[in-house]
């Protein structure tokens, strides 16, 4: 077995599905879909937040910086989860290694850290719909972005130059087909108790806190709602809040059951793990864009103007070429 220093720049070997090796190719069809669903979906809101003027508003200027996570996310990731499954390529150094680490948890935390502004969205559009425009205004909003990119920043780039000072001389690979904070330090010879509290820190600074503020933020919307008089009135609040509440429950769903696979999953096929880390990956970054694109009017309506505009043009262009001379085919 080799043996890595701290001064020996070590390489990983990254994992598919344990005991699938045989099925790779076939299991990377749905995953190339599942990636080809996140890029497109993600590109389209984005697409059509930023040049639709009639979603220029906080909840939608959120809703991209959602969709920019979600991207990120899926960049990150992308590169190493369809090399193992399509060319069996498995190896990564250990810079690479942690950068790819640094990028996935940035972008979990600043997923948390948006759906978190979201929740204070919605508060701040129910409970005080009169000063919405004016407590959310368009610095607010970018001061908010620059604060959720910053914190993230700041909370993990300690973690990684603690994984900097590690030595690795145990077994060299990892449990999952991208690399993650635990799953490295486990690998480690060195006393990691320092890297186990600042990660424990880093999941309750983020994660953690930004659940509690959402739980708290959604107590305070269903007083507000509740004081309305008027049933349709009700009904039209709560209808705005279902989005949201859908795209918080599958972030942080996923996220509990693979801690509890973890914790609790000792005896289950070693391929469970992996395949529920992917999905914890990839089900927020697929169901997002379908959700606000069934679920939000505004966002449906842009999408299908942006194809009716292009069928236009592709029409315009087609009756052009067909009544120049030199367009006959």
């Amino acid at each position: 077995m080799p043996i890595f220093h701290n001064y020996t720049s070590p390489i990983f070997l990254l994992t598919g599905v344990p005991g699938l090796e045989w099925a790779h190719t076939w299991i990377s069809i749905p995953f190339c879909c599942l990636y080809i669903t996140a890029l497109s979906g993600n590109t389209l809101i984005l697409f059509v937040v930023l040049t639709e003027p009639s979603l220029h508003e906080p909840m939608y200027y959120f809703l991209s910086m959602l969709s920019t996570t979600d991207l990120g996310l899926c960049i990150s990731t992308l590169g190493t989860v369809l090399g193992i499954f399509w060319l069996n390529v498995r190896e990564i150094s250990f810079n690479a290694c942690l950068s790819q680490m640094f990028f996935i948890h940035l972008f979990t935390f600043m997923e948390s850290s948006v759906l978190l502004a979201m929740a204070f969205d919605r508060f701040v559009a129910i409970s005080n719909p009169l000063r919405y425009a004016t407590i959310l205004t368009h610095a607010r909003i970018a001061q908010i972005g620059l604060a959720v990119i910053t914190r993230g920043t700041v909370i993990l780039t300690p973690l990684v130059l603690l994984l900097k000072r590690l030595s690795f001389c145990r077994s060299h690979v990892l449990h999952h087909s991208y690399c993650f904070h635990p799953d490295v330090m486990k690998l480690s010879c060195s006393d990691t108790k320092i890297n186990s509290a600042f990660g424990l820190t880093a999941i309750i600074s983020t994660a953690g806190i930004d659940s509690i503020f959402i739980l708290l933020s959604y107590i305070l919307i269903i007083r507000s709602v509740l004081s309305i008089a008027s049933p349709e009135e009700r009904k039209k609040a709560f209808s705005t809040c279902i989005s949201h509440i859908t795209a918080v429950a599958i972030f942080y769903i996923p996220l509990i059951s693979l801690s509890f696979v973890h914790r609790f999953g000792k005896h289950a096929p070693p391929y469970v793990p992996t395949l529920i880390a992917n999905l914890y990956l990839l089900i927020p970054l697929v169901m997002n864009p379908i959700i606000y694109s069934v679920k939000t009017k505004q966002i449906q309506k842009a999408i299908l103007k942006l194809f009716q505009t292009r069928d236009r043009l592709e029409f315009h262009q087609d009756s052009i070429t067909g009544s120049h001379p030199d367009g006959l085919s």
